[in-house]
């Protein structure tokens, strides 16, 4: 693996990783070994007075990239674990396409690893003792997170699936699922205003509506990812997203005086990408949109349809005649 660092986001500075001209063995010594070696020179020598400065990007550039690489090769060395770190190879070339860690997947041991989702990462105390008491049936009590806030419960034998499927925790109403929508499947939100007092507006019941309005009317061929963020400090990851929300002031008109009033609003980014060929969405492309799903949801789904492809679901015949007949 080439390592990369030094990417981060904040209030003052966005800043893609950089490649830090290493290569290791993709085995689980040498990846423990290197990220070791890289926090404990962080630890020592980072501005850790500064907390706009107390990122890894910081101590890089101080070193250069060069005299960073060689001061992680002497501290791996030190270590004495048989690490040898070497120059970057050349990139992989092919298309990249991101593993699917939503719904149930075949692992190389021959047993199967289950994604659930959790709706904008939310989780409550009944959550957690459901989510714990259905790990300790069907994995040993093992629990992984992903970085889209959602779980997995790996090492489940083939046998015990159908019996998973039809917990209570998963049937209809619940708020986990096995086998959710492209467009609710990566949904990420950072904390928002409700636990957070730098936030500007509240983030994981407006990204849940949201979604939920989304998924029911729009369907897109691949994972769709939406992140949302309180402020710029972008706790959210905005900028790596396909579709970033950030909150942000607007105004609306306020039909009872006839003027412009403030209202909680939000830019959004489109265009991040992760991966082999990863890009920072930079800027906004639409800036001071009122955060309202009668003004949010329509610019959203410009977004979707002019660059995501999305087209309307089509409905069930069912549930055309039910609502024909007054009973939906």
């Amino acid at each position: 693996r080439n390592p990369h660092v030094g990417g981060y986001m904040s209030i003052k500075r966005v800043a893609e990783s950089i490649d830090s001209n290493m290569w290791i063995p993709a085995d689980r010594n040498s990846v423990v070994t290197l990220s070791e070696a890289i926090l404990r020179i962080f630890r020592d020598e980072s501005e850790r007075k500064d907390r706009q400065k107390a990122r890894l990007m910081w101590l890089v550039e101080k070193y250069g990239v060069a005299e960073f690489k060689n001061a992680v090769m002497r501290e791996v060395e030190s270590y004495k674990r048989g690490v040898t770190i070497q120059n970057s190879q050349p990139a992989p070339t092919g298309d990249y396409e991101r593993r699917d860690l939503s719904g149930i997947h075949k692992q190389p041991d021959g047993k199967y690893r289950v994604g659930v989702l959790v709706p904008a990462g939310r989780l409550h105390p009944a959550d957690c003792r459901t989510i714990a008491d259905v790990a300790e049936k069907y994995c040993d009590g093992e629990i992984r997170l992903t970085v889209e806030q959602n779980i997995i419960l790996p090492n489940v034998d083939e046998s015990q699936l159908d019996d998973l499927k039809k917990e209570p925790a998963f049937e209809s109403g619940s708020r986990f699922k096995l086998t959710p929508g492209n467009i609710e499947a990566n949904l990420v939100s950072c904390t928002g205003a409700q636990f957070c007092g730098l936030a500007l507006i509240e983030t994981k019941s407006n990204a849940e509506q949201l979604v939920d309005a989304l998924e029911a009317k729009w369907s897109v061929d691949k994972p769709l990812r939406i992140h949302w963020t309180g402020c710029p400090n972008s706790c959210g990851q905005v900028q790596v997203a396909d579709i970033g929300i950030m909150g942000a002031p607007a105004k609306k008109l306020d039909p009872e005086t006839g003027k412009n009033k403030a209202v909680p609003g939000c830019n959004i980014f489109v265009g991040g990408r992760i991966g082999e060929d990863a890009h920072l969405a930079m800027e906004p492309d639409f800036k001071n949109i009122p955060l309202d799903l009668d003004d949010l949801l329509p610019v959203v789904e410009n977004i979707l349809v002019e660059k995501f492809g999305a087209v309307p679901k089509k409905k069930r015949k069912r549930d055309v005649l039910k609502k024909l007949v007054g009973m939906a």
